[in-house]
């Protein structure tokens, strides 16, 4: 975690535009003994007040870039010197907003139609360090993944993606376990994890989560340029396993 509160807690900000909303989300979130409610914020500006004069460790927000605090509020809060983590709780993501929010340096979305005790586990996860993205809105950033061919922002890839490879990482997109993405293309465990590792090399990574977030922010052109040839969809499914 960047920022460390002297108890260990995991301080929070909630920043929505709807009243009811952060405060039942608030009353839900300070019954967790090891989370801290530092501010429920209505606009932009009160959040940027909380974070500039406490220490937060993640900023919980809704993200639409037509809005109050869209795509502005991430690298405004890093300007005034914010170095915690941020997690979208939204209603809904189409990929564009998505992918922008994950390229701003978003660590993870969530859907406000998930279950709360999930919210609690997402936000342990990226308090951690990890990314979490809602299945639904992964199964939309990986077929936006697949079907474009963006430019490499002159990085030079170090080789095309096999097809295994292709369907492995589609999995770990989908969150499945390298157990579980043998299963579905009848590939023994360590058969995964060898190509596991070819991916973090390809991309230039050391962990599951540090690929995911590279694939999903649109800057593996490493592995978008790899993925030259739209693998079959229905060998990895898109489920926890």
């Amino acid at each position: 975690m960047d920022q460390q509160t002297e108890d260990n807690r995991i301080r929070l900000v909630l920043l929505d535009e709807h009243g009811l909303f952060r405060a039942s989300l608030g009353c839900l979130l300070a019954s967790e003994p090891d989370f801290e409610v530092a501010g429920e914020c209505g606009t932009s500006a009160e959040a940027l007040e909380v974070v500039k004069r406490s220490a937060v460790d993640i900023v919980l927000l809704d993200f639409d870039v037509s809005s109050e605090h869209g795509n502005e509020f991430i690298p405004t809060a890093r300007d005034v010197g914010y170095q915690g983590r941020f997690l979208i709780v939204t209603g809904s993501a189409d990929a564009k907003n998505a992918a922008l929010a994950l390229k701003l340096g978003a660590s993870g979305i969530f859907l406000k139609t998930e279950a709360p005790a999930r919210l609690v586990q997402a936000i342990r996860l990226v308090a951690e360090g990890g990314v979490w993205v809602d299945q639904k809105v992964l199964q939309l950033l990986a077929n936006q993944l697949i079907d474009r061919h963006p430019q490499l922002d002159g990085q030079k890839p170090e080789g095309p993606l096999e097809d295994r490879e292709r369907k492995v990482l589609l999995g770990i997109l989908g969150g499945l376990t390298n157990k579980k993405i043998g299963e579905n293309l009848g590939l023994s465990e360590s058969s995964i994890k060898n190509l596991v590792q070819r991916l973090f090399s390809k991309a230039g990574v050391k962990t599951r989560s540090q690929l995911v977030r590279v694939a999903l922010e649109g800057s593996l052109g490493r592995a978008q340029q790899m993925m030259n040839r739209r693998p079959n969809l229905t060998a990895v499914r898109q489920s926890h396993g």
